[in-house]
This record gives C-alpha cells, sequence and structure tokens, in this order.
C-alpha cells in the first residue's frame, strides 16, 4: 500500500527491546514479585480481571445502552496500570500493556451486551445464560485468533498508526521511564486536560455540542496527519456538495444525511483498495517463501515471533467450535453461521485497516453491509441473519482491538505471545460479563427491552439505545434489499479499486518519487496528489462513515500537526539529543503526537467516568 499512514522510518519499533528476565530488573519495592514470575503474571492478572476489566466493562456496557457507543478503557486501564507497575521502572511498560490488553478484551465483549438486547427486541426465545456465554466466548477465541493473524500485515508490515494504541505506547512510556516522563508529561497532561475540557463543555454548553466538537477526534487527525485527514474532509465535502443529487437519484430520502450511504460507499472503497494491496502482497508472500528456501534463519527478535502453524490451527478449532455451539446448542443453520465466519475474516483485515488509520472501527458498518449481503443470498429469517451477524459483530470488535493492542506491544516491544494469552483471559471473563451485565440492566431497567422501532413514542430517557436501534433497524430490512444500496457498494468498489491501481502506478514511477523530493514544488505536487487528487481509499472512507463535523474535526488534526511540524522544523536549530542525557526521545514521541494522545486520553476517561457516574446514580 502506498503511504496508508505515516509509518516510522525504521522497520524496528521506538523501543524494541524484549521483557527483561525475572533477574535482570530488580524491583523498586521488596513487596513486588519478580518480572517474568508466575506471581508476577497472578498479580497482573488479579488486578486487571477484577478491577480494570470490569470496571471498562461495565462503562462500555451502560454507554452502549445509553448513547449507542463506547469507550473501550484502554487508556485508563494503561494508566491505573502502570501505577501497578511503576516500582519496575521502564520495563514496567510490559506488565501495564498486558494488564490494559486484558481489561480492554473484557471491555469490549461487554459492550456487545447490546446483542443481547436486540435478540429481545426482535422477539427471540432467549436461550439460558450459559449457552450464550459459550457462544460469545468461542467467538471471542476465534476473533482473537484471526486479529493476530492479520498483526504482521497490518502492525509490522504496513506500520499503521492505530491513534489510540500510539497513545496508550506513549503514556506507558511516559509514567514508566524517568526520561521520558519529564520530556513529555507537560504536554500529555496538557493534551488530557484540554480533552476533558473539551467534552465536558460539549456535554455542558450547547454551542459545542452543537459543532460535534470532539477533542478525540481532533487528536485522532493530529497523530496520522493531514495526508490521511484531508482526503476525509474531501469525501466529506464533495458528498455534502452532491446530496441534492443522491437523493434526486433516490438514495437518499429528503432529510437523509450522506453518511446513510456514505458508510457503503466507504467501505466498498476499503474493500476495492483492498484487492489490490493483498493482491499484490500475496505476490510479495510468494517471493519471500521462495528467498527464504535457501536463506538463513529469520533475524527476527524473540518477543514478535508468533508460530504460525498453531495460530493457524487455533482460528480453525475455535471456528469449528462455534459452529458446534450455534448449530447443537442454539439451533442454527449451520450454512449461515460459516457466512458470518467468512465474513469476519474478511471484515476484521478491512475494519483494522481502517481502525489503523482514522482510529475508526466502523464495526455497525460491517454488521449492515453482512445483513444486506445475507438478503441478496435469499436468506429472509431476521432470527438467523442476527446470530450469524453476531460472529462478524464480535469478531470485528474483538479482533481489531487486537491488532490495536498489538501495535502498542510493537511500539514498547511487548512479548506477542504474553500479550495474547493476556487478551485470551480476557475473552473469557469478557464472555461471562456481556451476557451477565445485558440480564442486570434488561432486568433492573425494563425500559431497555421495549422495541423503540415499534414504539417510537414510548418515553426511554436516558436509555437511547442507538446502537439496538441500528442494528435491528437493520435486520428488518432483509429480503428488501434497495436497487440504490446496492449501487452504491458497486461504485464504490470501482472507485475504490480504480484509485489504488492509480497510486501505485504513480507513487511507484521513479522520475515522479525524484521530483516530489526534490524541491518546495515537488513536495507540494506529492502532498495535493496523495491528499486530494489521488488520495487514499482507504483515507477516503473516513468521510463516509461519520458525520460531516466529525471529518472536519479529523481534518483540522490532520492540518494542525503538518503545519505544527513544518514550521518547528524551519526554525528548530540542529538536532542534540535529549538535554537530561543526550539521548533522542522515540520519533513517535513528537509534540503534536503527545498532544493529540492527550486529547483521546482526557476525552476516552472523561466519558469512562461519566458512564460510571452515571451507572452509580441509577443504581443508588
Amino acid at each position: 500500500m502506498a503511504h496508508p499512514a505515516q509509518p516510522l522510518p525504521s522497520s524496528e519499533p521506538p523501543s524494541s527491546s524484549a521483557p527483561a528476565s525475572p533477574d535482570s530488573v530488580q524491583p523498586r519495592f521488596g513487596w513486588l514479585p519478580p518480572i517474568g514470575s508466575w506471581k508476577y503474571h497472578v498479580l497482573l492478572s488479579a488486578v486487571a480481571l477484577l478491577i480494570l476489566g470490569p470496571l471498562g466493562g461495565i462503562a462500555a456496557s451502560y454507554m452502549n445502552f445509553s448513547v449507542g457507543f463506547f469507550i473501550g478503557g484502554q487508556v485508563l486501564a494503561g494508566i491505573l496500570g502502570s501505577a501497578v507497575t511503576y516500582g519496575y521502572g521502564a520495563e514496567g511498560k510490559h506488565g501495564a500493556n498486558y494488564m490494559q490488553t486484558m481489561a480492554a478484551s473484557v471491555a469490549s465483549l461487554c459492550a456487545m451486551s447490546v446483542l443481547i438486547q436486540a435478540m429481545v427486541w426482535m422477539g427471540m426465545d432467549m436461550p439460558p445464560a450459559w449457552h450464550l456465554m459459550l457462544f460469545v466466548g468461542c467467538v471471542g477465541m476465534f476473533a482473537v485468533g484471526v486479529g493476530m493473524l492479520y498483526t504482521p500485515l497490518l502492525v509490522d508490515k504496513l506500520q499503521l498508526d492505530y491513534p489510540s494504541g500510539f497513545a496508550v505506547a506513549n503514556i506507558l512510556r511516559a509514567l514508566t521511564d524517568k526520561r521520558l516522563l519529564k520530556a513529555s508529561i507537560s504536554k500529555l497532561g496538557g493534551g488530557s486536560l484540554l480533552g476533558a475540557g473539551a467534552a465536558w463543555l460539549t456535554e455542558k454548553v450547547a454551542f459545542f455540542a452543537a459543532i460535534s466538537t470532539s477533542a478525540a477526534t481532533l487528536g485522532g487527525g493530529m497523530i496520522v496527519g493531514s495526508r490521511i485527514t484531508v482526503p476525509a474532509m474531501v469525501m466529506a465535502v464533495l458528498g455534502a456538495w452532491q446530496l441534492p443529487y443522491l437523493r434526486e437519484l433516490g438514495w437518499l430520502g429528503a432529510q437523509d444525511p450522506f453518511r446513510k450511504v456514505g458508510f457503503l460507499i466507504g467501505l466498498a472503497m476499503i474493500c476495492g483498495a483492498a484487492v489490490v494491496d493483498l493482491a499484490l502482497l500475496a505476490g510479495q508472500a510468494l517471493a519471500r517463501i521462495r528467498a527464504r528456501a535457501s536463506a538463513e534463519e529469520s533475524n527476527e527478535p524473540a518477543w514478535k515471533k508468533v508460530n504460525m502453524p498453531r495460530l493457524l490451527a487455533w482460528v480453525v478449532s475455535w471456528g469449528a467450535a462455534t459452529l458446534l455451539v450455534g448449530t447443537l446448542v442454539l439451533g442454527q443453520p449451520v450454512v449461515w453461521l460459516l457466512f458470518g465466519l467468512g465474513l469476519a475474516l474478511l471484515f476484521v483485515l478491512i475494519n483494522g485497516i481502517s481502525y489503523g488509520i482514522t482510529d475508526q472501527n466502523p464495526i455497525s458498518s460491517a454488521f449492515v453491509i453482512s445483513i444486506m449481503l445475507m438478503s441478496l443470498m435469499g436468506l429472509k429469517n431476521p432470527l438467523v441473519a442476527l446470530m450469524a451477524a453476531t460472529i462478524l459483530l464480535i469478531s470485528t470488535s474483538v479482533g481489531c482491538d487486537m491488532q490495536q493492542d498489538r501495535s502498542t506491544g510493537w511500539r514498547l516491544g511487548t512479548n506477542r505471545n504474553v500479550q495474547f494469552r493476556y487478551q485470551v483471559m480476557g475473552v473469557i471473563m469478557g464472555a461471562m460479563l456481556c451476557v451477565g451485565l445485558a440480564r442486570v440492566f434488561m432486568t433492573a431497567y425494563p425500559t431497555l427491552t421495549i422495541n423503540q422501532l415499534d414504539n417510537p413514542n414510548v418515553p426511554v430517557g436516558q436509555w437511547g439505545s442507538a446502537m439496538t436501534y441500528k442494528l435491528v433497524g437493520a435486520i428488518r430490512d432483509l429480503g428488501s434489499l434497495s436497487d440504490a444500496k446496492v449501487k452504491a457498494m458497486l461504485y464504490g468498489l470501482a472507485i475504490g479499486f480504480v484509485i489504488q491501481v492509480l497510486r501505485k502506478v504513480v507513487n511507484g514511477h521513479a522520475g515522479y518519487k525524484r521530483y516530489i523530493k526534490s524541491s518546495r514544488a515537488g513536495f507540494a505536487l506529492g502532498w495535493t496528489m496523495d491528499s486530494i487528487v489521488l488520495a487514499s481509499p482507504y483515507a477516503l472512507s473516513f468521510g463516509g462513515f461519520v458525520a460531516f463535523p466529525a471529518a472536519m474535526w479529523f481534518g483540522a488534526g490532520g492540518v494542525i500537526a503538518s503545519v505544527w511540524n513544518t514550521v518547528t522544523k524551519k526554525l528548530a536549530p540542529p538536532a542534540s539529543g535529549s538535554p537530561a542525557e543526550g539521548e533522542a526521545l522515540p520519533e513517535d514521541m513528537s509534540t503534536m503526537s503527545l498532544v493529540g494522545g492527550g486529547l483521546i486520553a482526557g476525552e476516552s476517561l472523561f466519558f469512562l467516568i461519566a458512564g460510571l457516574v452515571g451507572l452509580a446514580s441509577l443504581l443508588a
């Protein structure tokens, strides 16, 4: 892929040291067990499973039931986890990363409790809780394997940014390394305060709510830069410009926003571009296999190595377990469950690319696409469609979260196999809490069981359940897929394919590459081609996924970062390293990266705490 993001200049992460052995680090406090010992992992697991995971999981479930989106809690888990591992010094970042990985897995699955609510809205006879826990757990295990399967491509090869994972990595390093803490605390802390303040203003002041202020979206744009964010603005502006024409074609209703069809076009564009990239990557993989036949063993660091045969066996085994539980325990048709597993393999990759570039995981869009495809294939039973699409929804949530966690680990040099085990334990806890929280919330608040599509005038208070509304609304269209939606997807597929082919041709031309590096005029041409004329379909698609204001905030963040970096580069004296120790800071801890990560952290913490406070007040 040509410039999918702004990768680091080296093929190695900024901090590629492997986790230390138990005897190489002396804890600052005597009560801390040695790094790598069984007591060390028991300590981390207990904190993550009993405190951090349930904390994030309850908030995620509550937020999905109330406002229709959730904050995974990686930032809070990273900060609290760093408090536990601070006594290990700089090496404590790996332990904190293990804990936030486990806690994020719990939260991701707890947020899927809205699927249980969707089943109730649709009048499905609810199976015993343990049946649902078993099914959700099997899908989650399948998802973590698929997420790990794509890690070498998305994290190592394409080096996508994953802005939230980027922010967590910076936080963990800053909180466990005195040198980095001193250099970054004011920028990271200042950004966090701004993010929390902006979130508060959005909640309390009508003007800021009216302009859809989003510190996290702005911060994500500041991390990835203008070549990724400006295309999102371009797509949103084009969509707004073409609204009258799209309504005239019948693709949109009289009051519908562009995103109602834009997300279909965007997803199809990603698919079209992915066809080009996967074909090229397959050719490269074959060439590598031939080259390695007679080559020496890879010098890949130990922390990064994964046993691929075992991983493939994991994916196949848990896919088979999902089919067995789905058919024998829940009584669903095996054909449609297989279809759900197949779509999961595709969309964990597609959504992973979107997540890595824009920090947006369009799980509900993938769900809608799956329903549309099943409709085209003749499925009429909405309950069967829901169970099959549940596999996709959980897989894209958990699998893409796995990739984000691996991106954090890539920057820290965290052992992937150990991180994988922590995520597996998080999935087990999350599967139990997912079903349990759904039952608790719907029992305590019967309003949640009312189908708001059939009862639009029933007062629901704060229980807007926007995610459930979207999911059930998509399933109710089963069997009535319009020609407009099919045409939108076909147009998007063609546009993404053609643009990506042209990008490969242009960016691969030696003369063009020399020119854009030779002068300011060349740089301007390169930026214009990358950002506007032949912008990446992956970046363009974001403008179709979100509302117009969100695309503008994202674009503004990238423009601010690019202008800042250009100006400061011209004004800065020759690099002299860190004034404290003469050692340069990691390149991904620039001012804009830290402030942007702080904005994400601040908004995440605000909404997470607000969710917990709201839940506590209701239960009081």
